[in-house]
């Protein structure tokens, strides 16, 4: 059934406040997450605009040791020739930085997107072919918000070798590695990212726009 929602002041503060709690969380307790809540909030994908509805996510759990181990040795790896790139105060600044959530978080997912996908038929993606792993990315971003309104947060790893993780995780050729997520119940929710608090970067006072 199609209904026109209307949406009243109560319902925007909540939006905004769901928004601000998004975070983008490391730290997890050890806690199992409800399989019916995970499956729940996967349902957001189905939600999600797609290029052409080429719904060109896939998905992988990652749940062996073996690859949950690569997973993270591959980060440790990423993360030590990261911080060579620093110097001084920001190095160390970066060093105390905890970039990933893999020791403790119970779910572990990989998320790429499929270029070579025939769904959708190539509508807007024949001039733009990024636009499906942009989709994937508004996916993930609704995934984010639902897990977020059941209690639970996300924590995208991005500190890592692409290569060497499709590599670990067999995937075919044509899939391309959006981001490694981990998933669970935060230690602590806030309002501030964690980056600002910590000194790393401080946000913007508001969304810069030109003209032209």
């Amino acid at each position: 059934m199609t209904r026109n929602a209307e949406f009243d002041d109560e319902f925007r503060d909540q939006l905004d406040l769901l928004m601000r709690l998004r975070r983008d969380v490391r730290r997890f307790r050890t806690d199992p997450v409800d399989e019916a809540v995970l499956t729940r909030c996967l349902d957001a994908f189905r939600l999600a605009p797609s290029v052409g509805l080429s719904e060109p996510w896939r998905v992988i759990r990652v749940t062996s040791d073996t690859a949950r181990a690569a997973a993270l040795e591959n980060f440790e790896k990423a993360n030590a020739q990261a911080l060579t790139g620093y110097s001084g105060d920001r190095a160390a600044r970066y060093s105390r930085l905890k970039l990933s959530g893999m020791r403790e978080a119970p779910v572990q997912l990989a998320i790429y997107c499929d270029d070579a996908t025939a769904k959708g038929h190539g509508l807007g993606a024949a001039t733009m072919p990024e636009m499906r792993r942009y989709s994937v990315v508004t996916a993930i971003t609704l995934f984010w918000l639902a897990l977020r309104a059941e209690g639970l947060g996300l924590g995208w790893v991005s500190v890592l070798d692409p290569a060497q993780l499709n590599a670990d995780l067999d995937v075919p050729t044509a899939w391309q590695l959006i981001g490694y997520f981990c998933l669970g119940h935060p230690e602590d929710t806030a309002l501030t990212p964690e980056l600002e608090t910590k000194g790393w970067e401080d946000r913007l006072p508001a969304v810069p726009i030109e003209t032209r």
